[in-house]
């Protein structure tokens, strides 16, 4: 059985960006132990990933520059959910502004913690399938790299240096456990 969770005595924003807020909390757990936490907060709903898959297999992942890790990264399109967005909306509207493609059926296949010792943030893991070309304008300061890989070739994939994002690895075996389940 669950414990109960900490009482919060006090929560303050000591930084803030367009993007998330650093908090520092303090809890009292059940036991009289009281600390002091920071955490990284997000603003919104949280983000997507999404699985663009085309028929015969094929995944498109793309290639673009992160700057947390100051490197080119391969990976599936996400991005921000959207004050007034659903996560499907939102997953639509990423892959059409990245990948040049919509869906006609997107299927969410998990919500994700990223960190959640420290940081508030979700992804919510969304597959796309019945694809058909329509181009958004998206907002990255240079144009994607789109990049087709057949999911038979998985093992390939997960060998790539630039593949490293744990939340495209996880959703590439979500996907593997998708595809396996019969339905």
């Amino acid at each position: 059985m669950p414990n109960k969770p900490p009482q919060v005595t006090r929560c303050r924003i000591i930084a803030s960006t367009r993007i998330f807020s650093i908090e520092r909390v303090g809890l009292r757990f059940a036991n009289g132990a009281e600390v002091e936490y920071e955490r990284l907060s997000s603003r919104g709903r949280g983000a997507v990933l999404i699985i663009p898959l085309l028929k015969g297999g094929d995944v498109l992942l793309v290639r673009e520059y992160a700057a947390g890790v100051g490197r080119y990264e391969l990976g599936f399109p996400k991005g921000l959910v959207e004050d007034g967005e659903t996560v499907e909306c939102a997953a639509n509207r990423e892959i059409k502004e990245e990948v040049g493609y919509g869906a006609r059926r997107l299927t969410a296949l998990k919500r994700l913690s990223v960190a959640p010792g420290y940081a508030s943030f979700r992804t919510h893991i969304v597959l796309a399938e019945d694809l058909y070309p329509e181009r958004l304008p998206g907002d990255e300061p240079e144009p994607v790299e789109v990049v087709t890989w057949n999911i038979k070739n998985f093992n390939e994939l997960l060998k790539q240096d630039d593949f490293a994002e744990a939340r495209s690895i996880a959703a590439l075996y979500l996907l593997q456990t998708h595809l396996a389940t019969p339905r």
